[in-house]
């Protein structure tokens, strides 16, 4: 399966990019951050505290071991506040 892997804020600074096409074996997104961080330092950097991390699959927000079978998208994010 072939996805498009996105990196906001200071993922995007860590991994040097916004935005990459991935294929992947991945079942879960858990399995998917796992190859990424297996590619390079910097992809183990960007996602090595995934309590830092959120993670959206075709802009709905999940949790690391959302299915990822049909998905096209997959956002990596600093969680957020507002207010």
């Amino acid at each position: 399966m072939v996805v498009d892997v996105l990196y906001f804020a200071w993922l995007r600074e860590r991994v040097g990019q916004a935005r990459e096409r991935v294929e992947t074996e991945a079942v879960t997104v858990r399995d998917l951050v796992a190859e990424l961080a297996a590619r390079d330092e910097w992809h183990a950097a960007a996602l090595s505290d995934l309590t830092a991390v959120r993670v959206a699959v075709d802009q709905e927000l999940a949790d690391l071991d959302a299915p990822l079978a049909g998905a096209r998208e997959i956002a990596f994010f600093p969680p957020m506040t507002g207010g």
